[in-house]
């Protein structure tokens, strides 16, 4: 059996199955949000000492009806591999410091035939913003298998092709990972990120790179999400300088519910 390991436990989150257990718990319990179950939550990826308050927020929402999700389709940004299209992993499972996660091999195998979807195990060894959102997830959902996504350069449409074969039902979960504006001061991120989130709400599907690092996977749903009707539902708005971290240059965060 292949498995990708973890490769950001100990930096992004801790790499002790007890202290993460107590840390994402600790989150969800501190950044409660109530609402109608999502079919689709954005959610931001970088460290938990950072990001973990405002993707609780999101989470929060899956809690009453995690026991009957079965599947999670999960996207993201290619951050250190340059990658053309979308990529899935080539592996039979996920670990993380609290057990693994199966992928769901036979919704990969179907969408092997679209043209902009590849199989590239490189792009994923390294990248953390699937991973972190699993713990999250590990913590909520009694048992569920994965559908993980890297999405690199391409356009919202063949995004949206991909994830229209996989959307199912109130069994699937679809996750959107991204951040927002990076390392601008404060106040500047903060009227930045409003503007991106003003555009997220209203179903914009052009958003660029420096609005939100996963634009690419973000801009495909929400091309997906108009043309379906879906509403956008900010539920958190934060950025570092809120969570953790000094103010001259922060990372902001959104997590948003579509129903």
């Amino acid at each position: 059996m292949e498995v990708r390991h973890p490769a950001v436990a100990g930096v992004f989150y801790p790499d002790n199955p007890h202290l993460l257990s107590q840390a994402v718990d600790r989150y969800l319990s501190d950044n409660p949000c109530s609402g109608p179950p999502p079919k689709v939550l954005v959610v931001p990826h970088a460290g938990y000492v950072y990001s973990g308050p405002v993707a609780a927020r999101g989470y929060n929402l899956v809690a009453p009806v995690a026991g009957r999700i079965r599947r999670v389709v999960l996207l993201g940004p290619s951050h250190r591999f340059p990658l053309q299209g979308m990529a899935l992993p080539g592996v039979d499972c996920f670990e993380t410091p609290l057990g693994e996660v199966q992928i769901d091999n036979l919704l990969s195998y179907s969408l092997e035939g679209l043209p902009q979807v590849s199989v590239l195990s490189p792009c994923h060894a390294a990248e953390h913003s699937l991973e972190v959102q699993l713990p999250f997830l590990q913590r909520l959902i009694p048992q569920f298998k994965l559908l993980p996504l890297l999405v690199g350069q391409c356009p919202p449409r063949q995004v949206a092709e991909a994830l229209e074969m996989v959307w199912g039902g109130d069994e699937t979960l679809i996750v959107i990972s991204t951040d927002l504006s990076h390392y601008h001061p404060y106040d500047e991120a903060q009227q930045i990120d409003r503007q991106t989130s003003h555009g997220i709400c209203a179903c914009r599907s052009d958003l660029a790179g420096d609005e939100a690092c996963g634009c690419a996977p973000l801009n495909g749903m929400l091309l997906l999400a108009r043309e379906l009707g879906l509403q956008v539902e900010l539920l958190d708005l934060r950025n570092s300088g809120d969570t953790g971290g000094e103010r001259d240059r922060v990372v902001g965060y959104g997590a948003y519910a579509l129903y």
